[in-house]
């Protein structure tokens, strides 16, 4: 089963980290659980138009959180994908 673009990549990532790292061309994405590397690398080819060098993924785990008091809850898990770009590409679409 092919998966659309969309489905793969969920959402940029802003941080202070993820803005360091456009220095060294290298963007953050939120991504699906069950995607892999090659998956995130055609998607982000079809989505913004660049050639991707590398891609790292890793999962950020979820936080506990105080809830209407006493209540805890925990956030879910997450994956994030560090991608490289070619050089002389940009992701333009990101305001960056």
């Amino acid at each position: 089963m092919n998966k659309l673009p969309q489905d793969i990549i969920l959402s940029p990532v802003v941080s202070e980290k993820g803005t360091q790292l456009l220095k060294d061309n290298k963007y953050l994405f939120k991504v699906s659980p069950t995607s892999g590397k090659v998956e995130i690398k055609k998607a982000v080819e079809e989505l913004f138009k660049v050639k991707v060098d590398r891609v790292r993924t890793m999962w950020v785990k979820g936080k506990r959180k105080r809830s209407r008091g006493r209540a805890i809850v925990k956030t879910p898990n997450w994956k994030k994908a560090i991608v490289r770009l070619k050089e002389g590409e940009t992701i333009e679409e990101l305001g960056v």
